[in-house]
């Protein structure tokens, strides 16, 4: 199965840096573009094994007023 997420990245000096939009905490970096993709599916596939070893037993929301 294949999903498709948005690769927001940009240019740091010399490297690639980039995160995926749609899940936070997924993002890396690579000499190249193509590098920079890879490692964006390596961090994503880390992620997603992660919640699966460790599933959050309760998580509940609650709606959070921030000021702006």
């Amino acid at each position: 199965m294949s999903r498709y997420f948005t690769l927001e990245y940009w240019k740091d000096e010399e490297w690639y840096v980039g995160k995926l939009r749609e899940i936070p905490g997924v993002f890396s970096q690579g000499e190249s573009l193509q590098e920079l993709e890879e490692n964006i599916r390596d961090a994503y596939q880390l992620i997603m094994e992660s919640e699966r070893v460790s599933p959050r037993a309760s998580v509940q929301t609650k709606e959070l007023e921030v000021q702006v």
